[in-house]
């Protein structure tokens, strides 16, 4: 379960909720320009550097979203029942499903470089380690030129223009555009009398045209609930007003623990992240600590030689005014 957004009020800005019932030692991680991602017998070299939400494991940063310093940025999201990944194959360039986010980052400068390689990639169920297999995922690929959502399956890979730039879990990306049509009624807009058009009726206070959205915590839920949000967020904000603006979209869509719950334990939102992909920064706020915090392209950590880590802070911290 995670939410992946996209949003251009006048700079470009790209982040996700990670909801899960395990508990992921998430942290930020900065791979400088020249890094070399290698495992097993596949390695490459990233041209860019990238920054995101990743899991460290060996030293090989497994990223979950990011930034690249070009302003590419990416978003895996569990795709689980429908990803299929395949065997290696001779006329493919052959990546296992961790590398796929750090090489379409580290490689391609624009939305159009990513879909090219894209369309040349075959994603191998090679595990990470004996006890780490492929996750299944999606994955939305975006800049402020446009969005695209990647989904392999049965049928390979799939590259879908996303013109509403969001994106959820199962079912497939079809399936949630298709979908939308159940409400093309919603409006931000006080509500019009197409009932009866005779009798005198009018709201009875404000919001009602978005009577209908969908308020569950299920994927195809989340999915039109994101893409009403984020088509009814106000145009050209700037600055701390339109990254305030992000994360309420965000909060939209968020998951508090107790309100999805199964067999593993808790499904709620981890943490929520937006890239800043005009200024060169990654914030996020974590569910134990919502003060938002910042790392940001430094010279030094694009430059140097090995990965820079961050802690996601845990922990709430109660400032008393009084």
């Amino acid at each position: 379960m995670c939410t992946a957004i996209t949003y251009k009020p006048k700079n470009f800005y790209f982040g996700r909720t990670l909801d899960a019932a395990e508990s992921y030692p998430a942290e930020v991680v900065i791979s400088p320009r020249g890094y070399i991602f290698k495992r097993h017998k596949s390695a490459f070299s990233a041209r860019y550097a990238i920054a995101g939400a990743a899991v460290v494991s060996d030293g090989y940063p497994l990223y979950f979203d990011g930034m690249n310093e070009r302003g590419l940025c990416m978003a895996g999201l569990n795709f689980i029942g429908n990803a299929k990944y395949f065997p290696a194959c001779g006329d493919k360039l052959n990546l296992a499903q961790f590398e796929l986010i750090p090489y379409i980052l580290g490689n391609c400068a624009t939305l159009g470089d990513a879909e090219y390689e894209l369309g040349r990639i075959n994603i191998t169920a090679q595990p990470f380690s004996p006890d780490m297999p492929p996750a299944q995922l999606h994955w939305l690929v975006a800049d402020r030129t446009g969005a695209v959502t990647v989904e392999c399956t049965v049928n390979g890979i799939n590259i879908f223009k996303n013109q509403i730039g969001v994106l959820t879990n199962n079912p497939p990306f079809s399936y949630h555009i298709s979908n939308l049509s159940n409400y093309m009624h919603l409006t931000a807009m006080p509500p019009q009398n197409n009932l009866l058009p005779e009798v005198s009726l009018a709201p009875f206070g404000a919001g009602q045209g978005a009577v209908g959205l969908p308020g569950d915590m299920s994927s195809a839920s989340r999915f039109v609930r994101a893409a009403f949000l984020c088509g009814n967020a106000p145009e050209g904000m700037e600055g701390e007003g339109a990254l305030s603006q992000f994360f309420s979209l965000l909060a939209g869509v968020s998951v508090p623990k107790g309100a999805c719950r199964t067999q593993s334990g808790d499904f709620y939102t981890q943490y929520a992240c937006c890239c800043a992909a005009d200024e060169g920064a990654y914030y996020f706020t974590t569910s134990s600590c919502r003060a938002l915090c910042s790392v940001r392209f430094s010279e030094g950590a694009v430059a140097g030689g090995g990965i820079s880590r961050y802690a996601m802070p845990r922990g709430e911290k109660i400032i008393n005014l009084n």
